[in-house]
């Protein structure tokens, strides 16, 4: 069939497009203001991207609109429609669906998925997952919300009859109000962590615990819950009721515990010793990751051992503590870290990897829904103390960023514009420096404007 996506460019929607465009059908999509990775994997797929949501686009006659859940029925201060396309689709009545309904149906279908969430490490995880599955001989299909390095695609349909999939507890579309995980109808699931997250969503943790439920709720009893044993909140969610078979890990009584260093560590399951994990990988965060990933590989069938000799290859994902360059023995980082946690993790992951003694400058922005919402700046302070200095860019923000970070004191600079962020960052750079940058959108590729002014 043709289809043609609204929301093209999403981490998800992109990685959508690709496995239709694998299993056979004619892709075509729009989106405003794309960036990469996913607008250059798209175009190496030769997929047509169209600028914008205009009603034009009803012309191209597809047999299924798939709508992504960044279109709503919003409107312009002049009355006129944000996403004519999709007032043109219901004025018509041409076919429509979601982006999860749509995968739930063509691909997911008959074939055991293995679903990561958390508000954390989702898209790690699913790589890692993936990679496991792989090194296994499974041939695993994925769909990963990044790019994982050891496939360099988000997304592939796999010859096997496992699918792995980023399980993201967003809403649907704007016509279906549930978590996207939903729809999968996951036989081994992963909840790695659980805290307030989507402000513009959700009301308060107990929702997203609710949605979190009904991911449990689709599980069969045949199938595997791995759970975080360190979360309270997943706990709060599993005594609302679970059906299905339970392994733990992370905390000191689970089944599955790690012991030693993130970078080389003994996994130990029902307190015996299965696997030593020796990487390149650092962080306690990618440590519980790892565990996460190898309990739910064990459930197909993988040996912890096999599982843990797989992640000594992993190579990570792109926009995860990537090294973009290094000029004058300055390092420059990106990474998608915008929840005050992930911020907070990101940085101790890098303080860990280069010591005490090294600075570190963060460049961040408060661009997801909830931090421009304001909800969580308070966080914000807490989650750079581990930095040296700190640069945040402002723009386009409700609320005053220089009051939020204010209790740091001298060790943070606010720039309302990119230009002027970058002046203050090399105003105060210098050689041995680490410069991590931030942001779960393009950041105005301030990576690369960093490195050519350095």
């Amino acid at each position: 069939m043709h289809i043609h996506i609204l929301g093209i460019c999403g981490s998800f929607m992109g990685g959508l497009a690709a496995l239709a465009r694998e299993a056979g059908h004619q892709v075509t999509g729009c989106d405003t203001g794309v960036y990469p990775p996913m607008s250059d994997q798209l175009r190496a797929l030769g997929i047509d991207l169209i600028e914008g949501f205009d009603a034009g686009q009803m012309s191209l006659k597809p047999d299924m609109y798939v709508i992504g859940n960044v279109v709503s029925r919003a409107h312009l201060k002049d009355g006129s429609a944000k996403f004519p396309l999709m007032e043109a689709i219901l004025d018509e009545g041409s076919p429509f669906t979601s982006g999860p309904q749509w995968l739930a149906e063509n691909v997911l279908h008959g074939r055991h998925v293995l679903a990561v969430a958390g508000t954390h490490g989702k898209t790690t995880t699913t790589s890692m997952l993936s990679w496991i599955l792989e090194q296994a001989g499974l041939q695993p299909g994925f769909l990963v919300g990044g790019v994982p390095l050891n496939f360099g695609v988000s997304a592939r349909l796999g010859s096997g009859k496992y699918f792995v999939i980023e399980a993201d507890e967003f809403d649907t579309a704007f016509f279906d109000k549930r978590s996207k995980f939903v729809h999968y109808r996951p036989r081994t699931v992963i909840l790695n962590n659980l805290e307030f997250d989507h402000a513009d969503i959700f009301d308060d943790l107990a929702a997203i615990e609710r949605q979190f439920h009904h991911l449990v709720r689709t599980v069969p009893s045949k199938g595997r819950l791995v759970m975080n044993g360190l979360e309270e909140s997943l706990t709060r969610v599993l005594a609302q009721g679970c059906w299905s078979e339970l392994r733990t890990f992370g905390s000191a009584v689970s089944d599955f515990v790690a012991e030693g260093d993130p970078s080389d560590f003994k996994v130990f399951y029902a307190g015996q010793v299965v696997a030593k994990v020796r990487w390149k990988i650092g962080g306690v965060h990618n440590q519980l990751n790892a565990l996460a990933a190898i309990a739910a590989a064990e459930h197909v069938g993988v040996s912890p051992t096999l599982a843990a000799q797989a992640l000594t290859s992993f190579e990570n994902v792109k926009r995860r503590m990537e090294v973009r360059g290094s000029v004058n023995g300055i390092t420059v980082y990106d990474d998608f870290a915008h929840h005050p946690t992930a911020i907070r993790t990101t940085v101790n992951g890098l303080r860990r990897q280069i010591g005490p003694h090294v600075r570190i400058l963060a460049v961040f922005e408060p661009r997801s829904n909830t931090m421009k919402l304001g909800t969580m700046k308070s966080q914000l302070p807490w989650s750079l103390e581990e930095t040296d200095l700190a640069f945040c860019h402002a723009g386009g923000l409700d609320w005053d960023a220089a009051a939020a970070l204010k209790s740091m004191g001298a060790r943070v600079k606010v720039g309302a514009t990119m230009d002027e962020v970058i002046a203050q960052v090399l105003a105060q750079v210098r050689p041995g420096d680490h410069v991590l940058c931030m942001s779960n959108g393009g950041f105005g590729g301030i990576h690369e404007r960093l490195l050519t002014t350095l």
